[in-house]
């Protein structure tokens, strides 16, 4: 069961001229986006880089001198321990961090964060950061289910083409969550110059996309490009419509808890892969997409908006604090549901009939036998 600490021991003292960019590598870019950087990585703009050391070392400088902010900003809690590690790692402690941006807009209900790592000369990847710990990034996420395009998308498209043409030579685009959607919609609708020069992009469990995207020009110009990993039980990676192959990657964690990319496994040069995602990802997947088809327009932006209502009143900030602290989290959405108007109530548990239904229709997913799953052996008689 090794995982990217495991790959810094293993690889960490062999720069990328020694040892060429891998998927490994992609992992621990995307993960290092999350970093709140906010005040140590210079901004676009600005000629100036600071190593991945440097700015491991004034981050946790900063933390030690105002505790409170790691738990507003860190979004996963080992992340300053990876971090420091990064910074003693020879392989990444000296590469040049750039074009920090982290813009929070809850007008229009936007996050957005990026920032740009040159891995060798002549090779940059621009990682896109997945949803933090605002609620206007969990509304961002839930808009998706009604909205074809949303806002960190199209800035996601003015960061690519506001910094490809300052970096030199070829470019890698990634990231985890929603940042691997981010980064396959700017490959797939900046301009072309830029698309040639990307030469693959990294979705880490992201979700997909609106059937417009998939279909668009644009993503089928990048499509051969896309990297998409999931974990055997991915959730989030299987939402929405998908256009490309994934590959599924081994996961030490069950259930939700498979999106950190912490849980995944590695050996020395990849991650660690499997045939398919299991049945409940599957069941999951399935049941998702019928109930989402089944939504008119009006009434899945009309949910989408009690439900943040109602997370908003439990105060949970990511899929770890619902599972982790479940019961408290249900008592109070569901106090907060017996103060709403009837009209919301009605239109809530219409919508989750709908969703059990769709559940109920998918039951058989969750019976199948693996067993049964697996090609049957050669016909000898």
């Amino acid at each position: 069961m090794s995982n990217i600490f495991d790959y810094l021991a293993w690889r960490g003292d062999l720069t990328f001229e020694q040892a060429p960019f891998n998927t490994v590598d992609n992992l621990i870019l995307s993960q290092l986006s999350y970093m709140p950087f906010d005040g140590i990585v210079p901004p676009p703009g600005q000629k100036t880089a600071v190593s991945v050391e440097e700015a491991a070392n004034r981050l946790a400088r900063a933390l030690r001198e105002d505790p409170s902010r790691a738990d507003q900003f860190i979004v996963f809690k080992t992340d300053p321990y990876f971090l420091k590690l990064l910074g003693r790692s020879r392989r990444f402690r000296n590469l040049p961090l750039r074009a920090y941006v982290n813009h929070i807009d809850i007008s229009q209900e936007k996050q957005f964060s990026a920032l740009t790592v040159r891995c060798a000369p002549g090779l940059s990847y621009i990682a896109c950061r997945g949803t933090d710990n605002t609620l206007v990034g969990w509304k961002e996420d839930f808009n998706m289910i009604f909205k074809p395009v949303i806002p960190a998308q199209i800035e996601a498209v003015s960061y690519l083409e506001e910094i490809a043409p300052r970096l030199r030579g070829r470019l890698y685009v990634g990231g985890h969550s929603k940042g691997g959607n981010l980064a396959i919609y700017a490959a797939a609708f900046c301009k072309e110059k830029i698309q040639k020069r990307i030469i693959g992009i990294y979705s880490n469990d992201g979700p997909g996309f609106h059937s417009s995207v998939i279909n668009s020009r644009g993503y089928g110009a990048i499509r051969e490009k896309i990297n998409s990993l999931v974990p055997q039980s991915s959730v989030i990676g299987m939402l929405f419509e998908r256009g490309d192959e994934y590959t599924v990657v081994k996961s030490a964690e069950n259930g939700l808890k498979q999106h950190d990319l912490y849980s995944w496994e590695v050996n020395y040069n990849d991650v660690v892969r499997l045939d398919r995602v299991d049945k409940q990802s599957r069941f999951i997947d399935q049941t998702l997409k019928e109930w989402i088809d089944g939504l008119e327009f009006e009434q899945r932006q009309r949910f989408i908006e009690a439900l943040y209502e109602i997370l908003s009143s439990a105060e949970v900030r990511s899929p770890q604090d619902l599972s982790d602290r479940w019961l408290k989290n249900m008592g109070v959405m569901i106090q907060f549901l017996g103060n709403t108007d009837s009209q919301t109530k009605d239109l809530i548990f219409k919508t989750l009939s709908a969703l059990f239904k769709a559940a109920k229709n998918n039951i058989k997913t969750l019976l199948e036998d693996e067993a049964e799953e697996t090609d049957p052996p050669p016909d000898t008689g």
